[in-house]
């Protein structure tokens, strides 16, 4: 462990590594020094259901060029077999695990926009519920044992919103609605059922993130994002996936994380915490700028939020 790389030495499994916020945070863990091992199903040869270009052999080649390991496994999170042999194979190279981080999702395209429930297509909103709220559970199931066998664990429970907002607020559908709403409880109940075994479990929410099919919908790059904000102003309060990234390696080398065991966090308020900052060196804060613009007309910069 040094102060460049805090991790060193820490063993990591992002599960959902392949693009947006996992290989975001993916590549952070493997910045600060980590052995990251990143799953999901979009790997050489195997596209996934988005039919994307990112591939989990990406994302391990940035770990490693990042400063870390990046071992990419392909798997099924819906596929408990699957799953099962990816701790077996962690517990036989490694011998434990330190870090695990749910990001499984795969629902962008499989809910509609203020439909209700009747009118929403029922096999789409079931095949989301499974993405988003069965993966984590047989996630939680196979590697939780690994990650107990070591002092401190921490698991990160992505999601979208914190646990505040999204308790009165209609989150886009029934279905995309439940699922976060069940992903942020899971984080809640593994801090009942981790705390008192020594380890450590938070739900955490990016805001506005330029994932690369969010960049691709407004036809930027990283590089030149500020562009889409002549269309879009309030993009203005988008952030990085390293952004993230840098919230999950933040909470994991602090020794007190346990201070936020079971509860709700956001890329924003923990860079308030601890002091990082995005990749252009600011610090936006997307969930206190929604809040903040609710039932106004008036525009409001969301410069004054970073």
């Amino acid at each position: 462990m040094t102060e460049q790389q805090p991790l060193k030495g820490r063993v990591a499994l992002v599960a959902g590594a392949t693009r947006g916020a996992g290989r975001g945070i993916a590549v952070a863990l493997g910045a600060a020094g980590a052995t990251v091992y990143g799953t999901g199903r979009s790997a050489e040869g195997h596209r996934g259901e988005y039919g994307r270009p990112e591939t989990l052999e990406e994302t391990a080649e940035l770990v490693t060029a990042a400063g870390g390991q990046g071992i990419a496994v392909r798997a099924d999170h819906l596929v408990p077999a699957e799953v099962a042999a990816v701790a077996a194979r962690i517990e036989a190279e490694q011998g434990g695990l330190d870090i695990l981080v749910n990001d499984i999702w795969g629902g962008e395209e499989l809910f509609g926009w203020n439909v209700p429930v009747w009118e929403h297509d029922l096999d789409k909103g079931l095949r989301l519920l499974r993405l988003a709220v069965e993966t984590h559970a047989v996630t939680s199931h196979h590697l939780l044992p690994l990650l107990l066998r070591r002092p401190g664990g921490l698991v990160v429970e992505m999601t979208d919103g914190t646990a505040e907002y999204n308790a009165t607020r209609y989150r886009n559908s029934f279905f995309y609605d439940i699922a976060k709403a069940a992903v942020l409880r899971m984080a809640f109940a593994l801090g009942h059922e981790l705390g008192p075994r020594g380890a450590t479990a938070v739900a955490l929410t990016p805001g506005w993130m330029r994932s690369e099919m969010m960049l691709e919908h407004f036809g930027v790059t990283e590089a030149t994002w500020r562009e889409a904000t002549a269309a879009e102003p309030q993009f203005g309060i988008s952030e990085s996936p390293a952004y993230v990234g840098r919230a999950v390696v933040a909470l994991a080398a602090d020794a007190d994380r346990a201070r936020f065991n079971g509860t709700s966090l956001s890329s924003g308020g923990l860079a308030l915490e601890y002091g990082f900052t995005d990749l252009d060196g600011s610090r936006p804060d997307a969930w206190r700028y929604l809040v903040d613009i609710e039932g106004t007309d008036d525009p409001v910069d969301p410069a004054g939020y970073r």
